[in-house]
């Protein structure tokens, strides 16, 4: 394990919810919102309301950010985000979970929860000079991000078939090149 699993757990979400900002809106109801926090495990007060859904989608701009910019600018929206939501990071043991950092209590607005989460696991990635793990899918014209959690860095495509779309590019190509 590369980084603790609280840490690991809200770098997948925080990607998650980047890539869900496509060309095809993919929260575009509660419904959705209700499903994406479900499969990943958040936990706390949900207003389930049409101004917590914009909220969140509102943060997905700033998320990716921290995958386009270099460390500084990282730091300063990760500091932006914490100081923004008062963050007071606390152990805490709750469901199934051991001992693990939340920065922000179970009642606090939903959008507050998921910034904090993901500031805290990018101060991780920070501290450990890793913030190359972050990075946009290689195939052309996807555009997801990408959090490498893999022992030899070597994870170039996102989760969503992109790795097996460009073999089978890459495949046709050589196929091509060997009949001319």
């Amino acid at each position: 394990m590369l980084f603790a699993h609280d840490t690991e757990v809200a770098l997948i979400a925080a990607a998650a919810l980047v890539n869900t900002a496509t060309d095809t809106e993919e929260l575009p109801d509660l419904a959705a919102l209700e499903a994406f926090l479900d499969t990943h495990g958040f936990t706390g007060v949900r207003e389930h309301t049409a101004a917590e859904l914009a909220s969140v989608q509102q943060l997905r701009p700033r998320l990716r950010r921290i995958w386009e910019v270099g460390e500084d600018e990282t730091v300063a929206i990760v500091n932006g985000m914490l100081r923004e939501y008062d963050a007071l990071p606390q152990l805490v043991r709750h469901d199934s979970w051991p001992y693990h950092l939340h920065a922000t209590p179970a009642d606090a607005p939903l959008v507050a929860r998921l910034a904090v989460e993901a500031a805290m696991a990018f101060v991780d990635v920070v501290r450990s000079g890793e913030l190359g793990r972050l990075r946009v899918c290689e195939l052309p014209g996807c555009g997801n991000v990408v959090v490498d959690l893999s022992k030899n860095r070597s994870k170039r495509f996102c989760d969503t078939g992109c790795g097996n779309r460009a073999a089978v590019s890459a495949y046709r190509a050589r196929k091509a090149a060997a009949r001319t």
